[in-house]
């Protein structure tokens, strides 16, 4: 659990967006990509770009190492309870007392996060690679981290989360002294002494996890991808009609899969999660043939799935300056063979769980899944999840190879699996060269579980396109205001060409 959460640690130090842009710092500026990106970043977004060569005559190859991505948002996101996730996660991974978090502030913290929503999209590019030339066409491979979370708690759940055998929905508590057992009344104001002594809290009428979590949503995924696409030029001539083609799949290795939603009188969760969590599932992962243990020595997270998914994509260039794509992106299945749950909707009348000592939202997955959580859990052997499909259409213009700007429309194709886009996001935005070493971006998009946002960006091309770095924000207003509902910042610093 700890190595989770200093991943996420890790990419919440330098905050970004890139859901819809892949991690590409280039494009998370504008908000725009699939008219935008021609390399190896165009994987997974519109491959056919691969055919339209670099944008330097004299340069056929693009290498990149380490551009990252990540946001955060919420409804209720400001500035300090931001500050207190980062510091809760931190808490965890360095093993520090939770200090400054009392339980006023994580009441508040679970009204801001845990019930109106939270949202956060983490990419990172470990290794890029494009080769593009006018007669070949171009041919891309790139190694990707994906990290896509979504929750949003009703107030019974999220008060069993946070306070445990505390929460307000026991009428009781069984609390211990000296081996002797009693039961006391749930109240406010019981002292510091009998609360350290409660072992479980009760409800005298006992009620359907069903009926209980009704409203929840948790949504999950950690993968690896490894992808290669090619790209081409089909017929024509840009100064006239030209048409581009393009093809990419993807090795898919995961990590992670959770899936729980509860809505109508239906409660719904198949979980698939890497032994490195850590999380005790009980008595019940004797009976479930798809149960692993972490191995003691094992540093890196172990897989629990793998798949494929595959991109089609075509892109039209006019007149030298218009250009419209189009592209349907990772189409496909991931298939899951250790540690596959699901839930049986029972009647829970007593919990023996600690609540949260922080507000890392993170956690509240172990907290459905632990042994003395609040889920029965059943277990299974394999579990076949289609992937998070997209349907991207975009177009743009440039005026005297300074001045590009675009549109952008990208919907899901099945919203309900984890990673998905809620809805379709619309943006618009472009770049301006001021100079030939300095390359400003600017837009607007919303749509999706975002309200309007503002990015920005800018990047530094140097030695005529050979060396390239710069840093952006997908929404400029949270600099300037604390009333915007996310948080990013986006930099790539390694991208060379040759």
């Amino acid at each position: 659990m700890k190595f989770y959460s200093l991943v996420i640690l890790l990419f919440t130090t330098t905050i970004v967006f890139g859901q819809t842009q892949n991690g590409a710092y280039t494009a998370i500026g504008k908000g725009v990509a699939t008219t935008f990106l021609t390399d190896y970043q165009c994987l997974g977004i519109n491959t056919s770009m691969l055919g339209t060569g670099t944008g330097y005559e004299d340069k056929k190859a693009t290498f990149g190492t380490s551009e990252m991505a990540f946001s955060i948002y919420s409804p209720a996101l400001t500035k300090q309870n931001f500050i207190n996730l980062r510091t809760a996660i931190t808490n965890e991974v360095t093993g520090n007392s939770a200090e400054g978090f009392n339980l006023a502030e994580q009441k508040e913290s679970v009204a801001n996060f845990a019930e109106k929503g939270i949202a956060m999209n983490a990419n990172y590019n470990w290794f890029g690679f494009a080769y593009q030339g006018e007669k070949f066409g171009g041919i891309a491979v790139q190694v990707r981290e994906k990290f896509n979370w979504y929750s949003q708690l009703n107030q019974q759940t999220t008060d069993i989360i946070f306070r445990g055998q505390f929460a307000s929905i026991f009428d009781s508590l069984t609390v211990a002294f000296d081996g002797d057992t009693t039961q006391i009344a749930n109240r406010p104001g019981i002292s510091e002494d009998t609360l350290a002594a409660a072992i479980s809290g009760q409800i005298s009428s006992p009620i359907l996890i069903s009926e209980l979590t009704d409203g929840t949503k948790i949504k999950q995924r950690w993968d690896r991808e490894w992808n290669i696409g090619y790209g081409r030029k089909i017929f024509g001539k840009p100064e006239t009609f030209a048409l581009y083609g393009g093809i990419s799949g993807r090795y898919i290795q995961s990590v992670a899969h959770f899936d729980f939603e509860s809505s109508n009188g239906n409660v719904n969760l198949y979980s698939a999660m890497s032994p490195s969590f850590d999380i005790d599932y009980g008595a019940v992962a004797n009976s479930n043939p798809s149960a692993v243990m972490q191995e003691a020595s094992r540093k890196i997270p172990e897989l629990v799935g793998n798949g494929y998914g595959f991109d089609l994509s075509a892109t039209v260039k006019m007149a030298k300056i218009f250009t419209f794509g189009l592209a349907i992106n990772n189409i496909g299945s991931v298939t899951y063979n250790k540690n596959i749950y699901k839930v049986r909707d029972t009647l829970i009348g007593s919990v023996s769980l600690e609540g949260l000592k922080d507000p890392n939202v993170l956690r509240s997955v172990n907290r459905f899944l632990d042994k003395d959580g609040i889920l029965e859990l059943e277990g299974q052997e394999k579990l076949v999840v289609p992937n998070s499909a997209t349907i991207r259409i975009g177009g743009s213009m440039e005026f005297f190879k300074r001045i590009n700007i675009g549109v952008d429309v990208v919907a899901p194709f099945n919203k309900d699996n984890p990673g998905s886009l809620a809805n379709p996001i619309i943006s618009a935005g472009g770049d301006f060269k001021l100079f030939k070493w300095l390359c400003l971006s600017a837009g607007y998009y919303g749509g999706g579980v975002y309200k309007s946002n503002v990015p920005l960006g800018v990047n530094f091309i140097l030695r005529g396109g050979a060396y390239e770095f710069g840093i952006s924000s997908t929404d400029i207003l949270r600099f300037v205001s604390d009333n915007t509902h996310s948080v990013s910042t986006a930099f790539g610093f390694a991208r060379i060409r040759f």
